[in-house]
């Protein structure tokens, strides 16, 4: 088999260790390896790394276990080339692995190219990462914290959020203070109301009114408490997300300018164009109905603004875990099932999609529609879901906002075949219909 790679190395990292073999491959292909084992302490993996260089290593594999591998690829980023590799990916390829250590099978993989490496994102994109993802966790801490509230508010028969639709809002939250702090009179927190819930001041006394007891008044305020933390780390992580967009924006470096006069500009059907700085890609996808500010910030967080990484945008939509799986047999598909993506980003797609699919006189919204009846709600959120991904990554491409084929373009695409539809539904109720075109009057 023809060597790939004639010096690699291939790692195999726990918590504690990391078994490392290095190879190396002379003119006549006699193979050298080395076998050592390492400590996971920064000072450990510096002497592995310079263990490694020793032999003048071009590229290093590892698996992706759990968190173990980023102390390893902060310290080789930038030195060799680093391949995380999937241990599924790795399991494919047959061979003795059961006989042999991890790093060895790993190595020698890796030096006859048998090996693809995961996307790794830049530094600057793995701390939005970071922040992304840890803002999400905290945002669904806050949902469980209103859910907490709700519950003692149901223990002290308390039918607040039967009356008011938004149980934290102004006059909601001014209701659960004074509540919290001991007031008992059910016509002063509904006094609280503003705006149109003063129009439902009799129903918000009756709600009201229950048996609260000092219990449940100790458990409203650490709730309440709770839940006011929550919202300063949120708007925290928000603004540190901001801050830090602005400053990786601020560092990067201008594009190359073109010296010939004569050179054309990269196309915008293809991700060829300079990628977009984070802050203003934010503003771009902001566009796409269903996708608000914070939505934005995750797509750009996890898929990043280059979208030159990605072949095209199936490989993108593939990448993120809501493109249709491919399994066929003798002529016949077999399943559909979406493969395994970017959790975090698909979350974030799926949430986008429900939005969407609310929203009124959109292409996604009649997307969703069409393929709710027939297919599921479920099926039809995933379809979405890739129809805004493949969205983002055409717009990132092309520097151009979203634009919306309209809440009739399937109607549009079969015209003919969408009337005779309903010429034959209302034939069937007995109804007979004569069609005549509507002029459509030429704009000058």
């Amino acid at each position: 088999m023809k060597v790939m790679y004639t010096r690699c190395a291939g790692l195999d990292v726990h918590k504690k260790t990391v078994v490392a073999c290095r190879m190396r491959t002379g003119e006549r292909g006699d193979v050298d390896q080395e076998t050592k084992t390492f400590g996971t302490k920064t000072g450990e993996l510096l002497e592995m790394s310079d263990w490694i260089m020793d032999w003048e290593v071009s590229h290093v594999a590892m698996e992706s276990t759990g968190e173990y591998w980023k102390p390893i690829y902060n310290l080789l980023e930038g030195n060799v080339e680093v391949l995380l590799v999937n241990a599924k990916h790795v399991k494919y390829v047959p061979g003795r692995k059961t006989d042999v250590q991890d790093a060895e099978w790993l190595a020698d993989l890796l030096r006859h190219g048998l090996l693809r490496g995961s996307f790794v994102p830049p530094q600057a994109q793995r701390d939005f990462r970071d922040l992304t993802r840890y803002r999400t966790r905290v945002v669904r801490e806050r949902t469980r914290q209103v859910n907490r509230i709700q519950n003692v508010l149901e223990g002290a028969n308390i039918k607040l959020s039967s009356v008011a639709a938004d149980l934290l809002g102004k006059s909601g939250r001014a209701m659960l203070d004074a509540l919290a702090a001991g007031e008992t009179d059910a016509a002063k927190m509904a006094d609280l109301a503003r705006g149109l819930l003063r129009k439902k001041l009799p129903d918000l006394e009756q709600a009201l009114t229950g048996r609260v007891r000092p219990h449940h008044q100790f458990l409203l305020r650490q709730h309440l408490k709770h839940l006011d933390f929550l919202d300063e780390q949120i708007a925290t992580l928000s603004q540190e997300l901001e801050r830090q967009m602005a400053a990786a924006c601020s560092e990067r470096r201008p594009p190359d300018s073109v010296e010939d006069g004569n050179q054309a500009p990269p196309s915008g059907n293809s991700p060829t164009q300079e990628p977009l700085s984070a802050p203003a890609a934010v503003v771009l996808l902001d566009t796409i109905p269903g996708v608000n500010q914070r939505t934005a910030e995750v797509i750009v967080a996890e898929l990043g603004t280059d979208m030159r990484r990605f072949p095209s945008e199936k490989q993108a939509a593939a990448w993120a875990g809501v493109a249709p799986g491919n399994y066929e047999s003798a002529g016949k598909r077999l399943k559909g099932k979406t493969r395994d993506g970017d959790q975090a980003l698909q979350d974030a797609l799926c949430e986008a999609a429900w939005a969407a699919s609310r929203t009124k006189n959109t292409y996604l919204a009649a997307l969703y529609r069409r393929l709710m009846g027939r297919r599921g709600k479920k099926r039809a959120i995933v379809a979405v879901a890739h129809s805004i991904l493949v969205s983002a990554y055409h717009m990132m491409s092309r520097h151009e906002p979203y634009r919306d084929l309209g809440a009739t373009y399937f109607d549009e695409r079969k015209k003919e075949s969408v009337v005779n539809r309903l010429l034959h539904r209302l034939e069937n109720l007995g109804v007979h219909v004569t069609i005549e075109p509507i002029a459509v009057p030429v704009m000058g």
